[in-house]
């Protein structure tokens, strides 16, 4: 199997407190890959690693078949915690800004704008927007430079059932474009209803990884590695 982005042993410790425990992951290319876990896990300090924020104490992060190094950026996109916008500015001016940061082509800002469906906003500013409108603006900033892999932190945080149904639908439809996703939640609905592949974290370690079958019963499977996880403390 191919895979798009690996971890070998990866250990991040602040202080005494160890938030990720020799995690080594397996995200096949063109997937959606559920990270599941609790809040405090080590998810959020897992994807800060490989979007380079923080950096590993040990360990090492593989991207398409090399060593991770900086430039490997231009091919990651990643949406953590809220979406980074300019309020004041309307979804094109706000891809704009991007775009001319990234010297990219205004062609491009309208196919991101169509990918996620806010080509008839106009020049209404982002913070009259809805959550979800705000949650696939910063999903387009995100696709801009045409990544290879897109990280997703909780994305339907706070969103309405129609908004979390439209996100599903735009984040299946990721892998057909060339765009393998990273799914952190912690919610295990939504990574059974998104995801073709998960990883369980608890407690910093990774308790469990496989492509998700249809009869798994994940809610079993997740309260085990949480279980074993919180005896081995």
């Amino acid at each position: 199997m191919n895979y798009i982005l690996q971890t070998k042993d990866l250990c991040k410790a602040f202080k005494k407190q160890v938030a990720v425990d020799h995690v080594s992951l397996n995200i096949p290319c063109n997937s959606v890959y559920g990270l599941l876990g609790s809040n405090g896990a080590g998810k959020s300090t897992i994807l800060k690693m490989i979007t380079g924020i923080l950096k590993p104490n040990s360990g090492a992060v593989i991207f398409n078949g090399h060593p991770w190094s900086r430039k490997d950026l231009t091919q990651i996109g990643a949406l953590i915690e809220t979406p980074p916008l300019y309020e004041n500015l309307s979804a094109y001016e706000n891809l704009k800004a991007k775009a001319l940061a990234l010297g990219l082509p205004d062609s491009r800002i309208q196919e991101v704008l169509e990918v996620v469906q806010l080509t008839n906003t106009g020049r209404k500013k982002a913070k009259n927007f809805s959550l979800g409108m705000k949650q696939r603006l910063g999903i387009a900033l995100a696709l801009l430079p045409n990544p290879k892999l897109l990280i997703l932190d909780e994305p339907t945080n706070g969103l309405d059932p129609i908004g979390i149904q439209d996100l599903r639908g735009l984040i299946r439809s990721f892998p057909a474009q060339g765009i393998t996703v990273i799914l952190s939640s912690h919610i295990l609905t939504e990574v059974q209803q998104i995801a073709d592949h998960i990883g369980i974290m608890a407690s910093g370690k990774l308790g469990y990884e496989a492509e998700i079958q249809k009869n798994d019963n994940l809610e079993n499977i997740f309260m085990q590695v949480v279980g074993a996880n919180r005896k081995g403390e």
